[in-house]
């Protein structure tokens, strides 16, 4: 492998016709360019440079080598402007995993602003309710629920977004249709109808609290999502409860009550890995995530 500085080097003593010229334009002492020069012959087994009276000129395989290093620093030049670019988020790629609820209510405005900042980088996104820590696996940035306290894994760190309170969705006319709030006790004797076919910490973290509470939730309808969770509500079936950030977008006439004594919320967090963590590309995301958090906790 030859050394690139040493390149250089040769290539500006062809450049300027001696070894002085050259150290002096290099800001190096003579005795260093001489150096570099015996070095790079022993590297190469060529003899690049021979005496020409009181001077030094190149060997025809000097010139012929000086001629290459051109196109290679050119391309050298082109690899560092694009390392610098990949370090300023000028381009390149970030990868995203997120959940469902989460994707819908923040990651347009998140792409938005991130692509209007660096038109050139590609947005990778990924649909991902569990977190995989195996480096087969990895994203740059991992949108999650965790229990409160979670700290990301070795090669990550995890950054709080929002603590999302849970509400109870209920068709029109329904007693509860008008309540400020709702304690989840009074939940008790509704027909429940599921929503997360995941089984993940947002199921979990409900059925705990419905155990506190003194009841284990009665599911009649198991559905696999907020959306058709919420189209059975809509038909009049029963009562779906869900993080509020999936109750962001009822259709028309549902109501949203929130759930009480106890309070329950969903802790969600932005898990990027440290690698990437100070990257330009990454900032900006993690910086419009807290807006779009503080926006939907107010």
């Amino acid at each position: 492998m030859l050394d690139p500085h040493r390149l250089r080097i040769f290539r500006a003593v062809v450049a300027s016709g001696s070894v002085n010229a050259a150290a002096a334009n290099l800001g190096y002492t003579p005795s260093a360019v001489s150096q570099h020069v015996t070095a790079l012959q022993r590297e190469t087994g060529l003899v690049l440079l021979a005496r020409s009276g009181r001077g030094i000129e190149p060997t025809s395989v000097g010139l012929a080598l000086a001629e290459q290093i051109d196109g290679a620093l050119s391309r050298l030049g082109d690899v560092e402007t694009f390392v610098a670019d990949l370090r300023n988020g000028r381009t390149g790629s970030l990868s995203m995993a997120y959940f469902p609820s989460v994707g819908a209510a923040w990651l347009p405005a998140v792409a938005r602003t991130l692509l209007r900042r660096f038109p050139d980088i590609r947005l990778d996104l990924e649909l991902r309710d569990d977190f995989a820590a195996g480096a087969a696996k990895r994203v740059d940035i991992q949108l999650l629920v965790a229990p409160p306290g979670f700290t990301g894994s070795r090669d990550t760190r995890a950054h709080h977004l929002l603590d999302d309170p849970y509400v109870v969705v209920v068709p029109p006319g329904h007693p509860l249709a008008g309540a400020g709030a709702v304690e989840l006790a009074r939940l008790a004797g509704e027909r429940w109808i599921d929503n997360d076919f995941a089984r993940g910490w947002c199921r979990e973290n409900l059925i705990d609290a419905c155990r506190s509470a003194g009841f284990t939730p009665p599911f009649r309808v198991e559905a696999h999502d907020y959306p058709t969770a919420l189209a059975f509500v809509e038909a009049g079936i029963g009562v779906t409860v869900l993080p509020r950030l999936g109750a962001a977008n009822l259709p028309a006439g549902l109501v949203a009550v929130p759930v009480t004594a106890p309070a329950v919320h969903r802790s969600i967090h932005a898990v990027v890995q440290t690698s990437v963590e100070a990257t330009p590309p990454a900032e900006c995301v993690l910086e419009e995530l807290r807006r779009c958090a503080r926006s939907a906790a107010d």
